[in-house]
């Protein structure tokens, strides 16, 4: 199952494919101006696959690089995954070597069409890609950095588990073309061909729980109160579109240890996952100052979740008041040490595993 999804706040509504097709084309005809943002378009440097010590501006996303500034500068107890990366321009140098002559050529067909508004494009854009073939360079190169930084090289199980892999970095870098990123790329006048997809490559946690903090309280702007959302199982269900609630509570920065519940969780169903790699969407197009472009792009695990009912009314996140005062602490102190860590407020996602807190991505607070 792919993950694309986009943080809103609680009064926020999603915006449909059609409503951003129907306002995307009344700006361009000559509607409500929109301010002007652009893209620097990036180049390949060299390099298919790189560690985090080599996260650069010029080679990946604010994503990577968050995640690797947030190494060594946290608290000891907040665990944060290895990661490496394949970097900017990795998608076009492979699109460009000769195996992918007739991929390259029919996506070349596909873009004309879709410079004619011709949207159907989209989709057959999206397909081609998949029928990318991997060249043997950049397969060395990613999986020397793997085996260097302590991951697991899906390629060592059986070449099944390397073509699922393949298969699934293929997918984020499809992702470019989705109807609602490219939509809202085109209503903020983004170049669309300038916008490069590298790919945070990172271990699963196989959650015990999943949270979404904001570290100002979204609903009342209260910059001394956490405001956080915690679910069972994988952070899909929390961001994603799957109905119910999940457990809300705001802290008071100042009172850490007294987190108070909003609300109760009523989320019917949970994800879960063994072991596996996920392959996430990092873009050069997301959290530009005066476009929310994170959520747009699809990040994809090499192996599909477990969907499990859950019964919330035994779990000791309910039963047991001490282990969840100390859960939901501890969630808070992750946030409020990261918020000062970075100076200003912060959107942060993590997991809870055996009790221990695990920050998997910040990004700054819209």
């Amino acid at each position: 199952m792919s993950i694309n999804y986009i943080l809103c706040l609680p009064l926020c509504r999603e915006v449909s494919d059609s409503e951003l097709m129907q306002s995307s084309s009344s700006d361009a005809q000559g509607g409500e101006a929109i301010p002007s943002l652009s893209l620097v378009k990036k180049k390949f440097l060299g390099k298919y696959a790189i560690s985090a010590e080599e996260f650069s501006d010029e080679m990946v996303g604010a994503k990577s690089r968050n995640i690797a500034y947030l190494k060594g500068k946290v608290p000891s107890w907040v665990g944060i995954p290895t990661s490496v990366a394949i970097p900017f321009g990795t998608f076009e140098k492979i699109l460009s070597d000769e195996t992918n002559k007739e991929v390259a050529q029919n996506i070349q067909m596909l873009k004309g069409r879709l410079a004619q508004e011709d949207f159907s494009a989209l989709g057959e854009i999206r397909k081609t890609v998949l029928n990318l073939t991997a060249p043997t360079q950049p397969v060395k190169e990613l999986k020397e950095k793997m085996l260097s930084s302590g991951m697991p090289w899906p390629g060592d199980e059986s070449d099944h588990r390397w073509e699922q892999a393949w298969m699934a970095i293929k997918k984020v870098w499809a992702s470019k073309w989705n109807e609602r990123a490219y939509f809202s790329t085109r209503k903020v006048k983004l170049d669309h061909e300038y916008l490069s997809m590298a790919v945070l490559v990172q271990e699963i946690v196989n959650a015990d729980y999943a949270f979404v903090i904001h570290t100002t309280n979204p609903s009342s702007g209260d910059s001394s109160e956490i405001y956080a959302e915690v679910v069972k199982g994988l952070g899909e269900t929390l961001v994603g579109a799957y109905p119910g609630r999940a457990m809300s509570f705001v802290c008071k920065k100042d009172d850490l240890d007294s987190p108070k519940v909003l609300g109760y969780p009523s989320k019917p169903i949970g994800l879960f996952i063994k072991r596996s790699i996920i392959f996430r969407s990092d873009s050069n197009g997301e959290d530009l100052e005066g476009y929310a472009g994170a959520g747009l792009y699809d990040s994809v695990p090499m192996d599909v979740e477990d969907e499990v009912v859950l019964d919330y009314t035994t779990d000791p996140l309910i039963t047991d008041s001490g282990f969840r005062n100390s859960i939901l602490s501890s969630i808070a102190r992750a946030g409020h040490a990261i918020e000062e860590l970075y100076g200003s407020p912060q959107d942060v996602e993590g997991v809870v595993k055996d009790g221990k807190i695990y920050v998997v991505q910040t990004r700054p607070q819209m």
